[in-house]
């Protein structure tokens, strides 16, 4: 995939559609807001076959992450996620839908089925959120040392509080100085592991064009130079300039509001109904003009997993835990063609 149909992927047109456009039609230009979701590492893992009026959401365990995400926890996030953008891309042209989830015993691997109608009840809400689709990015950068508005906080919490999920939004400098540490325990145990290493790798390698994260790609001979001490965390928290990682006062510096997204329960449909929340809730965000990345190592390390829910305050499960502010420009990840995962 060349960088010109990388740019168009999130150059989609302005939707106009006829009253008497089929609605298969519709729905299938509505996928190509669907894949613009998040996903770790940026595998993109997800499939959809479209029938008619319906569309499966189907997870692509091929791409998964055996080593950090080996219950596929965050894959049916990403997936969830995708859900996400095609509710809201659905609503935008003015089209209804019921979901059933995970509705095969059969296939687990198909955790949503998705049917349009033109009538039905419709998230007026989620039609506003159209625009934040293409707007939205996340920013392995430093954000300005700006406080989240609390107006705007409660606006976060509600997107989450929507999809079933708890956000805990932590901005007291002390706080965030003990997430900080956390978090740099999280990666030095992760970054000890060769198995992590190499996985990583495998997902920054500069010869990835249509997914994964080809901008890191420098940091491969660091990753796989396991005599090396804890290699640049810029691929995992932000870059402070010049190469440099950043140290535990850079992330609370540059870290000027964290959040955590929580379930009560620890299975598949909240992991799915955690992957809505954050997309939900970064459609919010990026309406506003603010980005966020991810913190998640500390619960990919089951032992700190407890110590996280501790620092949130929270009796919920913690599933994503991310950094949300006011950030510099950046290039959108990138996305493989719709032809290769619509069928």
């Amino acid at each position: 995939m060349n960088d010109a149909a990388q740019h168009d992927a999130w150059e989609i047109g302005e939707p106009h559609f006829h009253a008497s456009t089929p609605l298969e039609q519709q729905l299938r230009f509505a996928l190509h807001y669907a894949v613009l979701a998040p996903s770790n590492h940026n595998t993109q893992p997800w499939r959809f076959i479209v029938d008619g009026e319906t569309v499966q959401i189907c997870a692509d365990r091929m791409r998964a992450l055996p080593v950090v995400d080996p219950f596929d926890r965050e894959l049916l996030m990403s997936c969830g996620a995708a859900l996400l953008n095609l509710r809201v891309a659905l609503c935008r042209l003015g089209l209804a839908y019921a979901i059933t989830l995970f509705p095969s015993e059969a296939d687990p691997d198909i955790v949503a089925l998705v049917r349009v109608s033109r009538d039905g009840p419709r998230d007026p809400h989620l039609r506003e959120l159209f625009d934040a689709l293409t707007a939205r990015v996340t920013t392995r950068a430093p954000f300005a040392d700006e406080a989240v508005p609390a107006a705007l906080q409660r606006k976060l919490s509600d997107a989450c509080d929507d999809e079933g999920a708890i956000a805990c939004c932590v901005e007291q400098t002390t706080a965030r100085e003990a997430l900080a540490q956390l978090i740099a325990d999280a990666d030095h145990a992760q970054f000890a592991d060769p198995r992590f290493r190499r996985e990583l790798a495998s997902w920054i390698h500069p010869r990835r064009r249509d997914d994964g994260m080809p901008a890191y790609g420098t940091a491969v001979g660091a990753l796989l130079d396991f005599a090396a001490p804890l290699v640049s965390l810029a691929v995992r928290v932000f870059d402070v300039g010049a190469g440099q990682p950043a140290t535990h006062q850079h992330l609370v510096q540059g870290s000027p509001l964290m959040v955590g997204i929580a379930t009560m329960r620890d299975d598949r449909e909240a992991w799915l109904a955690a992957g809505q929340a954050l997309q939900r809730m970064l459609l919010v965000a990026a309406s506003a003009g603010l980005t966020a990345s991810y913190l998640n190592q500390p619960i990919e390390v089951d032992p700190l997993r407890e110590r996280l829910r501790t620092l949130l305050g929270t009796e919920a499960i913690p599933q994503l835990l991310l950094r949300v502010g006011r950030g510099p420009r950046v290039s959108h990840a990138p996305r493989r063609p719709l032809a290769d995962v619509v069928s």
